[in-house]
């Protein structure tokens, strides 16, 4: 039954959290035929700064905030959370009005519109509902949300086929989850306290929100940074490919985001790291199985979902499905094992490696201005980053394991437990 129950909330997550992968199979083959490869890269730049811009007012704790919901203070952390999140949203609201006020150009207005669109997503109360394991509820707020931009894409984008209109549409459909984890939030804990102690929070966040920062620096966020060497074309051949893998990857983030209040439930140092290796081993064996697949498959699907104008795209999709892999132990590790452990410095430490191997490629980008530094550059940072996460997660196991022997030698030095 556990077992079923998990699988349940697994496939709760992937449709509703990381719905919005599933409707890309629609939305980016869409978006790729009426603007061709140059708009399908505008579109690319404005959806990484959409997840910058998430990254930007949630401060990227919200799997850590989650796994304190059993603890209590519910109103009270929503309050901080809602008085942080509402002064970062309100910044970017407002340098995007500046922006279109001093007439930016295409590529930074797609960038404020990205951060805009991001920013609004994350003023949802979703993370709470995550914390209470009411992934149905999730799935079905998630839902209406993603249902509701693909509605708005398929009857305003063939009337105005501009990538600014596909950023809009996504904007105007995070309202919709906004207001429906907010109603269900008021329903179940009442208004959020009046903010105190918001600097305890915001120093919580800061190492995580750098990490992620860095390391969207060359995963969601990489079309951002190389907006400035690669030109949209390019970037419209590469986002092709990197859209598809990132849907696979949504799902299999579900996995550990299912997971995440379970494994804070979990008692004793060795039951939860069995479990978390398990859980482990069991993501990256499916995300090995999906590489396969798509590297086989890569000339019938960039064929079907782009059409000929990508062909291009095969032999990037290519390389770059071999992240796989890594991005599922790492999104496992940084979404249901280290959140537990409260380990901001392990996310941190990551993020800086990751970002480092990113840079060498981003200088060879800048040297050649092709767009194989993004596709091998991305990989590279994702290997890197797995590799440490393993190493990190091996260090807490010994620590965790070393913290109960030292509790046992206290406890039976004290006469407390003896032996027979």
């Amino acid at each position: 039954m556990r077992l079923v129950a998990a699988a349940r909330d697994v496939g709760f997550v992937s449709f509703g959290r990381y719905g919005q992968y599933v409707v890309t199979i629609v939305t980016v083959p869409l978006i790729a035929r009426l603007l061709g490869p140059e708009g399908l890269g505008l579109v690319a730049v404005g959806m990484s700064s959409y997840f910058i811009g998430s990254l930007l007012v949630d401060l990227g704790i919200t799997q850590f905030l989650a796994a304190t919901i059993p603890g209590g203070g519910v109103r009270q952390i929503r309050g901080n959370y809602l008085a942080i999140r509402a002064s970062i949203f309100g910044t970017i609201v407002g340098a995007l009005l500046l922006g279109l006020v001093l007439g930016a150009g295409p590529v930074v207005t797609m960038i404020l519109l990205g951060l805009s669109a991001g920013g609004a997503s994350s003023m949802s109360e979703d993370w709470v509902l995550i914390g209470q394991g009411r992934f149905g509820a999730s799935m079905a707020y998630q839902g209406a949300g993603r249902i509701a931009y693909l509605v708005l894409l398929i009857v305003v984008l063939p009337r105005y086929p501009h990538a600014a209109v596909a950023l809009i549409c996504l904007l105007l459909s995070s309202i919709v989850t906004v207001g429906l984890t907010w109603r269900d939030s008021l329903k179940r804990f009442g208004r959020p306290e009046r903010p105190r102690h918001v600097l305890i929070m915001i120093r919580k966040g800061i190492p995580v929100l750098t990490s992620r920062l860095l390391v969207s620096s060359f995963g969601l966020g990489s079309a951002t940074i190389y907006s400035s060497v690669l030109d949209a074309a390019s970037l419209g051949l590469f986002s092709a490919g990197d859209r598809l893998l990132r849907a696979i990857q949504g799902q299999l983030d579900a996995i550990g985001l299912a997971l995440l209040p379970r494994m804070a439930r979990v008692g004793g140092a060795d039951r939860f790291w069995k479990r978390a290796v398990f859980s482990m081993l069991v993501c990256v064996g499916i995300a090995c199985v999906a590489t396969a697949t798509v590297w086989v498959t890569a000339p019938t699907l960039i064929g079907v979902m782009f059409g000929d104008g990508f062909a291009d795209a095969v032999p990037l999709l290519r390389v770059e499905a071999f992240i796989l892999p890594a991005t599922a132990l790492t999104s496992f590790a940084t979404t249901a094992v280290l959140p537990v452990r409260q380990d901001t410095t392990g996310v941190l430490i990551g993020a800086v490696i990751g970002t480092c191997v990113a840079a060498v490629w981003f200088y060879v980008a800048v040297r050649t201005h092709s767009v194989w530094a993004l596709a091998y550059g991305t990989l590279s940072s994702e290997v890197a980053l797995a590799l440490w996460y393993i190493i990190r997660m091996r260090i807490l196991k010994v620590r965790d394991r070393n913290a109960g022997h030292g509790e046992t030698d206290r406890v039976v030095a004290d006469g407390e437990v003896t032996v027979p």
